[in-house]
């Protein structure tokens, strides 16, 4: 490939995960519920890296729970549950830790098998946690049926996309009155100066 076909590869690449970001921001502006948004924000992560499966897990007291997913599994959603100790999933939320495997991810002694879930015969896994305030909040699976090797490109997006939903679960939780009636001025000033870094 010539370096001016590489860099327009490159170039197209990076608008394309801008584009991610930008919609993913505008889904957290908007007045929708939390599944609506976490099924949209699955759907983008599905286009962009042309997986086969995206999930997403979020933590529930000691264990983490399915609640969106790009398949339609309306009877797993809320319902598949593992503990922080069980599989692929429960190591990155447990360690804190995105895990990329190529192939044959289901060999992985860490793998939980469920059954019924098409996934578990899917041979590539790309895991990243959810974050919030700085604590893992859950976990975000991408899975392609054949081998895939992950870039440095995907694994940086599932990164911040992980990180997107974090901020998302905690606007969330904040009623419409606290963002309408607050002086936002005010909380920043009052949290003490902003230091120079050195």
């Amino acid at each position: 490939m010539s370096k001016s076909k590489d860099l327009e590869t490159r170039l197209t690449r990076i608008e394309q995960q801008l584009r991610l970001f930008q919609k993913i921001s505008r889904f957290m502006v908007r007045d929708m519920s939390l599944q609506e948004v976490l099924q949209g924000i699955v759907s983008l992560v599905t286009e962009f890296t042309a997986c086969d499966s995206c999930l997403v897990y979020l933590i529930d007291n000691d264990g983490l729970v399915l609640c969106a997913s790009n398949n339609p599994h309306p009877s797993a959603i809320g319902k598949v549950r593992l503990k922080l100790t069980e599989g692929l999933t429960g190591w990155v939320a447990r360690e804190r830790r995105m895990i990329a495997i190529s192939r044959e991810a289901y060999r992985d002694p860490r793998f939980k098998f469920f059954g019924d879930l098409p996934e578990d015969t899917f041979e590539s896994f790309l895991s990243a946690p959810v974050i919030a305030r700085n604590r893992v909040v859950g976990v975000i699976n991408v899975q392609h049926r054949q081998p895939h090797m992950h870039s440095g490109d995907e694994m940086e997006v599932l990164t911040t996309v992980g990180e997107q939903v974090g901020c998302l679960l905690v606007l969330a939780r904040m009623p419409a009155s606290a963002v309408q009636g607050s002086n936002h001025a005010e909380l920043v000033l009052s949290s003490g100066p902003i230091l120079p870094r050195n």
